[in-house]
C-alpha cells in the first residue's frame, strides 16, 4: 500500500543524543521540519496534536501507544530478518547465537510487538564491539529515513512464522566462563557500549568490568575496571 506524504512534518524519536545531529542535517541539507522527541511523555503530546507527522523510531525501547500508531505512520527499526527474531536485545541475542551479520528492517507500528508491515530491509554487520555495530547501524538508519520520506512508500507482510527473543537482564552480562574463548569475546564485545551492562564477573569484595576485548592467537585480552561490589549491589 502507498504512504501519505509526510515530508515537511517528521519526528526522530529515540533518546540518544547523537539522533540530534541526524535531525539537524535533515533540517539543514534537505529542508525537512524535524521535531525530537526524546521518552514516552513527549511522545504522549502528539496523540492530540494537530498536525499527523511521520515517527521514526530507530533506537525505542517502549511501548508505543494505539492512539499514537493509529494517528501517526509511526516506522520503527529492528536489528534483525524480521519476522526472525521479534523482542528485546536483538544485537546481543544474535551474537550470542553465532550471527556475524543481520538485516535491519524499517516497519510499521502496529499492536502486536515487532509485527507490521515491512518498508524495507538492509544488510549490516556485526563485527566489532557493540558502539561499533550501532554507529554502523546508525549510519544505515538515516540513509533508510532519507529514502522513505517522499510519497512512495510502500509495505508488504512479514512472511513465515515469527520467532521471538526474550529480553536480555542485567544479570545476564556476567561472564559464566562456559565456552570457548571466541564465547567470552563476543559476550564481552556484545555488551560494549555505554547503553548495556558490560560484561563483568564478581568476586567477594569487587566486580571487574571488560571491555576493549581482542584476541591473539589462544590469548584473549581487555581493559578491566575494578570497583566495590557493594556499589553495584546498592544500585
Amino acid at each position: 500500500m502507498s504512504m501519505g506524504d509526510y515530508k515537511n512534518s517528521i519526528a526522530i524519536c529515540a533518546p540518544q543524543p547523537h539522533w540530534d545531529a541526524v535531525a539537524q542535517r535533515l533540517t539543514t541539507c534537505r529542508n525537512i521540519d524535524v521535531i525530537r522527541i526524546y521518552d514516552p511523555a513527549e511522545l504522549e503530546a502528539l496523540a492530540n496534536g494537530q498536525t499527523d507527522r511521520l515517527l521514526f523510531f530507530p533506537h525505542w525501547s517502549w511501548s508505543v501507544p494505539e492512539k499514537i500508531f493509529t494517528k501517526h505512520e509511526c516506522i520503527m527499526f529492528h536489528m534483525t530478518d524480521l519476522p526472525f527474531g521479534r523482542g528485546g536485545t536483538p544485537l546481543q541475542n544474535l551474537i550470542s547465537r553465532g550471527f556475524m551479520e543481520t538485516k535491519l528492517t524499517a516497519f510499521r507500528c502496529e499492536k502486536e510487538l515487532d509485527s507490521g508491515p515491512i518498508y524495507m530491509k538492509r544488510p549490516l554487520s556485526l563485527e566489532g564491539t557493540a558502539r561499533e555495530i550501532m554507529e554502523r547501524a546508525a549510519k544505515i538508519t538515516e540513509q533508510m529515513i532519507i529514502e522513505l520520506i517522499g510519497s512512495s512508500r510502500t509495505t508488504s507482510p512479514q512472511e513465515g512464522v515469527g520467532s521471538y527473543f526474550k529480553r536480555r537482564t542485567p544479570d545476564e552480562s556476567e561472564i559464566t566462563w562456559e565456552g570457548s574463548l571466541k564465547s567470552i569475546f563476543d559476550h564481552i564485545r556484545m555488551l560494549d557500549d555505554d547503553y548495556y551492562p558490560r560484561a563483568f564477573i564478581e568476586t567477594e569484595n569487587f566486580r571487574l568490568t571488560f571491555s576493549d576485548a581482542k584476541t591473539e592467537g589462544d590469548v584473549l585480552s581487555a581493559k578491566v575496571l575494578i570497583s566495590n561490589k557493594e556499589h553495584h549491589d546498592e544500585t
